[in-house]
């Protein structure tokens, strides 16, 4: 088969599935894509593609996002439209996201390509991230502002001919109309390869020796330390935890800028505005902030902590809740919607309440003090993950299933 994906900051949600198709050596994968320079994978052709015109810092707020995502689109049709004419290429499928508009265009270059769309989240005023937080109220101008948004994924519906949503909670965000037009399914986690390891250890510049499983650690991961992941209330139950466990480490992983959100307006970040309110509240010495770190160092700090933290508004739900389970951590997380789906209290994890730092550091201190009572909750979220989220098994057929049902039987992927 000739695939064409189609991700502005490449692999994005096709970073197993492009693998696993060029592993099989049978299909020509060219990726389209933004990201300068990108990512090599065996097997997959990589061409950027510049967008045709961004919108001025001053433009207009209510038509900013869909000037954006039609540049986008424009831009990655000319070159969808120069890979036809220059090299030949024209694909039996398209596979991209529709949330920057990359897709808008295909059809105008090739109509008779189906196209495959991944969608992600449809923005909401009320029962997502907007509002959640009392902290960080809406403005008045928030729900134009976000009904505005939406005319990328309501274009979208008719640029493709089938979506994809990874959640149950995601396909809800969006509006009655898109149901039809969707199926539901994650984008999967290699069990196989994100297991639990007894033997992990690590080695900190501030330490004389390694820690290992039999160290008190706590652990906190997010791609950005922000406010819609739970940073905040994360740093405000960290005295009263550390406190109680005076043995306990904390291994925070996270870049200090903004993916979500609004961004603090503190020097420092959101990270700085926190160790300014909390100061000498806080050993700091027994806390490390190892920044955005690379995939198996990552792996290491989730396999050997006591205790995994996920915290987060109601919104997008992260892969790293779902790959800390599949290594078996034992998992702290808030208590919303989307974490919900993933996470039943006291078989898979724990859910506390999102507002309450305290409960939560009451909690996390349960764990870190008596480990054995816990001891059921990671091999149980392993062995959830396995059955609802793995690649291989669950997620990979899947999708395999959906993309030959908009193709010739003759370019139909074998199913593993």
């Amino acid at each position: 088969m000739k695939i064409l994906f189609v991700h502005q900051n490449m692999p994005g949600q096709y970073r197993e599935m492009i693998q696993w198709l060029a592993a099989q050596k049978e299909h020509q994968l060219v990726f389209l894509t933004q990201r300068h320079p990108a990512p090599q994978f065996e097997g997959l052709k990589t061409v950027q593609y510049r967008p045709h015109q961004r919108a001025a810092e001053d433009a207009y707020g209510l038509s900013k996002v869909w000037e954006d995502a039609t540049g986008s689109g424009f831009g990655a049709a000319m070159a969808a439209r120069k890979l036809e004419r220059e090299e030949g290429f024209k694909p039996d499928i398209i596979l991209g996201h529709t949330g920057w508009g990359e897709l808008l265009f295909m059809k105008d270059i090739w109509p008779d390509v189906p196209v495959l769309g991944f969608f992600e989240y449809y923005y909401l005023n009320e029962g997502g991230p907007v509002g959640f937080d009392p902290e960080d109220p809406p403005s008045e101008h928030s729900r134009f502002l976000l009904r505005a948004r939406n005319a990328v994924p309501n274009a979208n519906l008719d640029a493709v001919d089938l979506g994809t949503v990874p959640t149950r909670w995601q396909m809800e965000s969006f509006p009655k109309r898109f149901h039809d037009h969707f199926y539901c399914c994650h984008d999967g986690i290699r069990t196989d390869l994100l297991k639990p390891n007894p033997d992990v250890s690590l080695s900190l510049g501030r330490l004389d020796r390694p820690i290992t499983r039999d160290d008190e650690v706590l652990t906190f991961m997010a791609r950005n330390l922000e406010r819609t992941r739970g940073f905040h209330v994360f740093m405000r139950a960290l005295p009263e935890i550390l406190d109680a466990r005076p043995d306990a480490r904390v291994l925070v992983i996270g870049g200090n800028g903004t993916s979500y959100g609004k961004a603090s307006t503190h020097k420092g970040g959101l990270r700085g505005e926190m160790e300014e309110e909390l100061g000498h509240r806080v050993d700091w010495s027994r806390v490390h902030f190892l920044g955005q770190v690379p995939y198996e160092a990552y792996q290491q700090v989730i396999q050997i902590s006591r205790c995994h933290l996920y915290l987060t508004m109601p919104f997008v739900l992260s892969w790293s809740c779902l790959e800390a389970m599949a290594m078996g951590a034992t998992m702290v997380a808030t208590d919303v919607a989307p974490v919900r789906e993933a996470i039943t209290h006291g078989e898979t994890g724990l859910l506390v309440d999102f507002f309450d730092p305290h409960t939560l550091a009451k909690q996390v201190v349960e764990v870190l003090a008596r480990p054995g009572d816990y001891a059921h909750l990671g091999p149980n979220a392993r062995a959830h993950v396995v059955e609802h989220y793995d690649f291989l098994t669950r997620c990979l057929p899947e999708h395999l299933t959906r993309m030959n049902g908009l193709v010739p039987s003759a370019a139909q992927i074998k199913l593993p």
